[in-house]
Formats: C-alpha cells, sequence, structure tokens
C-alpha cells in the first residue's frame, strides 16, 4: 500500500508541474503534505518534517549556490565571459570555429548557471553563423551541450552542489570525477554528433547579430580566464593535496580542510573577484553589490525549488517508507550507480526539469547508499547524468533551443532531444568506467 501511495503522490507531483503548470516550490509542499498525511504522520508533525527537510537540504547549500551565482553574475556583466571567447576564437580561427566555441561554453558554463550561459552564448554562436555562413545547429549545438554537461555534473551547479549534500561526497573528488566523465561526454554529444547536423535548416533572427562593443571597457584576457575558473582550481588542488601530504600534522590538515570547505572556497574566489572584475575595472562598489543583488534575484526559485524537494524527501524518511522503497529497490539486483540514473531519467522525462529530477531522485536513492558500498562522488555524476536524459516538450531548454533556433518540434527533437539523450548515456558508462577504476 505504501508503495502505491509513494507512486500517486510522484503521479500527482508530476501533473500538477507538467498538465496543471504550477510552480514548482508550491508543488513539492501540495505533494509533501498530501503524501504525510497518506502515509499515516500525524497531522501536527507534518509541518515539522518540512521545515526540518528544507533546512536541512539548503543548509549546506545556501552559501554554495548564493555565491556561485554571484560569481556568474559578476563574470558574465563584467565581459570576462565575453573575452573567454573572443580569446579561444582568436587561438582556433575559422577552421576550429566550432570547438572554439564548444571550449568557450565549457569554461563559461562552470561559473555560470544554465539559463544565463545559453542567452550569453548564443548571440555568440549567431554571430559567427552570420560571419562565416555555417549551420547554425551543428555549429551551436556542441556549445549548448558543453553548458549543459556543466549544469548536470560540475559544482556549483545547483543540482550536482545538492546532490553532493544529500549523498555525503567530496566536492573537490566530485569535480576530479566530474571532469573526466564531462569532456569526453561533451566531445561524443558536442562536435561528433553535431557532424549529422549540418542539413538541418535554421534561419536565426537578425535580432541576434551583435553590435561591436569596446574591447578597452573589457577585463584582461588572463584576468577572465584565471577568475572565472579560479573555484575550479581551488576545488581541485585542496581536494589533491591531503594525498600529496600525507605526513603532515593535525594542524596542517585542519586548515586545509578548511580552506577546501566549499563555501570558502566560493566566497574567496567572489571576494578576488569583486577586486578582479570590479574594482580593477574601475566599477563603483554600490554598482557591484547591485550585480550580486540581482544574482540573488535570479537563483532564488531554483532555490526554492530544492528546498521543496527536501520537504519531500524529509516526509518520504520520517515515514519510514524510504527505507521500504530502499529495500524492494535492492532486490531488483540492477547496480546502484545504474539504477540511480535510471529514477534521475524516469523523473527527468516526466518533469522535465534536470534540477527537479536529480534532488528527488536523490532522495528515493539515498537510504539504498547506507547499505551498499558505492563511491558517492560516482553516485552524485549518475544520477547528474540521469538527469539529463530526453529533453523534450516539457522542458523549458527544449523550447528555448528551439525558438532561438527558429527550428521545427521535428527538428528539435532529432538535433537537441538526442544530444541531451546522449549526454545521459555516455555519462552514464564515463562514471561506470570509472567505478572501475577508482
Amino acid at each position: 500500500m505504501a508503495f502505491f501511495i509513494v507512486f500517486s503522490c510522484m503521479l500527482v507531483l508530476i501533473l500538477l508541474l507538467t498538465w496543471g503548470k504550477m510552480n514548482a516550490f508550491i508543488a513539492f509542499l501540495i505533494v509533501s503534505i498530501l503524501t504525510g498525511l497518506l502515509l499515516g504522520i500525524p497531522a501536527d508533525k507534518i509541518s515539522t518534517s518540512l521545515q526540518k527537510g528544507i533546512g536541512d537540504t539548503l543548509g549546506g547549500l545556501l552559501i554554495i549556490i548564493i555565491l556561485g551565482a554571484m560569481l556568474g553574475k559578476l563574470v558574465a556583466e563584467s565581459g570576462a565571459a565575453r573575452q573567454i571567447a573572443n580569446a579561444l576564437m582568436h587561438v582556433f580561427g575559422p577552421r576550429y570555429v566550432q570547438w572554439a566555441l564548444l571550449i568557450a561554453g565549457f569554461i563559461i558554463g562552470i561559473p555560470l548557471y544554465y539559463g544565463v550561459g545559453f542567452v550569453l552564448m548564443v548571440p555568440l554562436i549567431f554571430s559567427v553563423v552570420y560571419q562565416y555562413k555555417l549551420p547554425a545547429v551543428y555549429i551551436g549545438l556542441p556549445t549548448l551541450a558543453a553548458l549543459s554537461v556543466t549544469h548536470g555534473f560540475l559544482p556549483p551547479h545547483p543540482s550536482p552542489t545538492a546532490l553532493v549534500a544529500q549523498f555525503h561526497a567530496n566536492m573537490g573528488l566530485t569535480l576530479i570525477y566530474g571532469l573526466a566523465v564531462a569532456i569526453p561526454t561533451l566531445v561524443i554529444a558536442g562536435p561528433f554528433f553535431a557532424r549529422y547536423l549540418k542539413h538541418i535548416p535554421s534561419t536565426p533572427a537578425s535580432l541576434f547579430q551583435v553590435n561591436e562593443v569596446n574591447e578597452t571597457v573589457l577585463p584582461g584576457k588572463s584576468n577572465s580566464f584565471i577568475t572565472a575558473l579560479l573555484p575550479v582550481f581551488l576545488l581541485i588542488i585542496t581536494a589533491v593535496l591531503p594525498y600529496v601530504f600525507t605526513g603532515a600534522g593535525t594542524s596542517f590538515k585542519c586548515w586545509l580542510a578548511f580552506a577546501g570547505d566549499a563555501p570558502v572556497v566560493m566566497l574567496f574566489s567572489l571576494l578576488v573577484a569583486t577586486f578582479s572584475l570590479g574594482i580593477l575595472q574601475h566599477k563603483a562598489v554600490k554598482e557591484i553589490m547591485r550585480i550580486y543583488a540581482d544574482a540573488v534575484k535570479d537563483v532564488a526559485m531554483i532555490l526554492l525549488i530544492i528546498g521543496g524537494a527536501g520537504a519531500l524527501k524529509q516526509v518520504l524518511a520520517d515515514s519510514g517508507v524510504s527505507l521500504q522503497i530502499a529495500a524492494a529497490m535492492q532486490s531488483w539486483h540492477i547496480p546502484l550507480l545504474v539504477l540511480g540514473w535510471l529514477t534521475a531519467a524516469i523523473i527527468r522525462g516526466c518533469v522535465g526539469s534536470a534540477t527537479i529530477a536529480g534532488i528527488t531522485a536523490a532522495g528515493m536513492i539515498a537510504p539504498l547508499m547506507l547499505q551498499g558500498q558505492v563511491n558517492p562522488n560516482l553516485m552524485v555524476l549518475s544520477v547528474g547524468a540521469g538527469s539529463l536524459m530526453f529533453s523534450h516538450v516539457n522542458d523549458a531548454g527544449f523550447w528555448m533551443f528551439k525558438e532561438y533556433f527558429n527550428l521545427s518540434i521535428k527538428h528539435a527533437l532529432l538535433s537537441w532531444s538526442v544530444m541531451e539523450t546522449i549526454v545521459g548515456v555516455v555519462g552514464l558508462l564515463g562514471v561506470l568506467v570509472l567505478d572501475k577504476i577508482v
């Protein structure tokens, strides 16, 4: 009976999000209350479960996601993102322009959230398309694949960051493993797959043609690269150092753990960016703080969605049904990494949101982590890969791609949806290979 209740409540959640077009946070709260009542949690205890779930889920994520949003917003508005793209275009030249945009999308996609990166890169893609008279989908899809891969695999993006917390993984190691999986994935889903898309008709509107900007107001290229990638460098370095200085004293290890803590890394990176991309570029402190305030508005709903998913997770945990689901899933004889991927993929196909798919799947899979010997860092990537699976008409990213590139639904499915599916499948294969190695 408990399984039927959980299945029915998940169906209600999907219907509220898709058919009902309801705000995801409100939908999560409604379904959490309904689930709690049907599973026998006393009515006066449900509110406590909701508050605990939201608090526990956001407690370790709020600082990272907010600071990451501020850094990404400054990278975009200071012109650093454009400098990164221009530098790569200059190095690679017209012949390898697709690879230049791919690498630009990957680097820019690390500090920027998916929607911001998408809107930022699309005008650049179309400017290249106009300049060199190249097929828009063939040139643009690899770049968007890079944005998708960073969104699903790499902290400090909301979904992988939340999964790191839920699975008690290590942020630095997850980032290292994520890069190892992300690079071959985006090459296959990007330039390799795009070779078959040269003949897809696309006539992007002329409004996306980019006017030239005064290059003197942009930050330097080295400054742009280093500042945008500083969190990545610091997380990787602090994750590797403990294995280098194995005989170090307790005090050194204590300070290293502090320096490698993700909120500390993000705060330090933001302070550096405030100076290098803000004050050093003659921006007033008031203007920089405005950018940061706008960044918080950009991610407010993402935070609420993650909190709502945490509330549902807590209700399932307090009712005891999570352990029942975990016990039942163990009898399926499916490797846990594959099961996490499959759960996220099914929810993604139904709901459309990669973030919701990843967080919801984590709540169902997390109890199994206590009973199975699985690397939590790889589980983050497995669920992340599943959350990127087949994107179709219920996903906002699908419609952004279709409308920006002026495609028919058929051609959007054949290009965008297939690309996202390749990302999900190749990502899983990469995780399984890593599982054999590490």
